[in-house]
């Protein structure tokens, strides 16, 4: 029996997903990348690169993961590199993307050095997020190059463009985005290798138009003539991971209250960042069955609140909550506030459950001196 709190992954809806994304791959002509910003459990990196092309990385820790554990292409974009680590991520890396003119003028020597198809990173100004964090061509972005700052000047050595601008979202938004995209910068995609579509494509998700994105990318690809790449996170586990956590608990303060031995700030912290509510298997909406309750953390963060539940039983003491989706950002984003221990990962193969890893006070206490 696994100790709680843990994280699950199925790796039968793993795969079902990563079929998926490759019959798009296979269809379209695109490649397909894992963006490890989203989803980093390298333990199923074998199952997944026999789908897709590579991963990409947001730094040198990620893009050193690719290398070691994903068989593919490895990709890098940061909004700024440093001098500390340049040599050895371009001596890493296949795929190169700069944020600005200025890195890529101060770096383009060492990339060159070593190879590397090196790309900018452009902001083609439309904005179609719902959510202003999460919303790379917002207002005052620091991400990707305006039009008004682009250098034509400077493209020598310079194989491919790249926006993104998508979060978890369909076909539609991602044609206006390309709509921008064409109309600011379409006389430099000719002199390209290729171009990359970024990330934010919910592709798996089942009322996903995968018809219509194999459409815009076949179409694409025949204007330009350059290689398409896709960059999603989200869907290669989406809806294929859990949380494990069980009721330590029970009060009540003007209603009743659930203490888990899972954390939203730390276990799950887009619950507070997006902010959104997780589902639980099992759980319906507040007061929609006979027993509602507030879940909240083992924290001392009084906003350690996961949301308002109801279920068709009381909750006492040794219950166990699964709450869906997890795989995605919540295993990448933990943390150990608190000195709240980590959540152990477990896998799920066919009827199987194996632990994968345990965590335990030396992960707390070796990251703080």
């Amino acid at each position: 029996m696994i100790k709680t709190p843990y994280y699950l992954i199925d790796e039968d809806k793993l795969k079902a997903n990563l079929e998926i994304l490759k019959d798009v791959q296979d269809r379209s002509g695109a490649k397909i990348l894992l963006a490890e910003k989203a989803y980093s459990a390298f333990c199923t990196y074998p199952l997944i690169s026999k789908y897709l092309s590579g991963a990409t990385a947001s730094g040198l820790y990620e893009l050193k993961l690719a290398v070691e554990e994903f068989d593919g292409e490895a990709h890098i974009f940061s909004p700024a590199y440093i001098d500390s680590e340049i040599e050895e991520i371009c001596s890493l890396c296949s795929h190169m993307l700069f944020n600005s003119f200025n890195q890529w003028t101060k770096y383009k020597d060492v990339a060159l050095k070593h190879g590397v198809s090196c790309g900018i990173r452009v902001n083609p100004e439309v904005s179609v997020g719902e959510h202003e964090m999460y919303d790379p061509a917002g207002k005052f972005s620091r991400l990707g190059v305006t039009k008004a700052n682009f250098r034509p000047d400077l493209l020598e050595g310079i194989e491919g463009l790249h926006f993104h601008c998508l979060c978890e979202q369909n076909v539609e938004p991602l044609e206006r985005v390309l709509k921008g995209f064409e109309e600011n910068f379409k006389e430099f995609i000719p002199q390209m290798k290729w171009v990359n579509f970024g990330g934010g494509h919910h592709i798996t998700r089942d009322d996903y138009d995968r018809e219509r994105l194999i459409e815009v990318i076949k179409e694409f690809k025949s204007r330009y003539n350059v290689d398409v790449y896709l960059e999603p996170g989200e869907a290669i586990a989406l809806n294929a991971g859990y949380l494990v956590a069980e009721v330590v608990d029970t009060i009540h303060n003007g209603m009743d209250i659930a203490i888990l031995d899972a954390s939203a700030a730390c276990h799950m912290p887009d619950v507070l960042e997006m902010p959104y509510r997780p589902n639980i298997v099992g759980a319906g909406e507040p007061n929609e069955k006979k027993y509602t309750y507030r879940l909240g953390g083992p924290t001392c963060l009084a906003g350690d609140i996961i949301g308002d539940y109801s279920f068709d039983n009381p909750l006492k003491e040794g219950d166990k909550l699964v709450f869906l989706d997890m795989a995605i950002y919540s295993m990448v984003k933990n943390n150990t506030f608190n000195g709240m221990k980590l959540p152990s990962i477990a896998l799920k193969q066919g009827e199987n459950i194996k632990l994968i890893k345990e965590f335990g006070y030396l992960d707390f206490k070796n990251r703080l001196s």
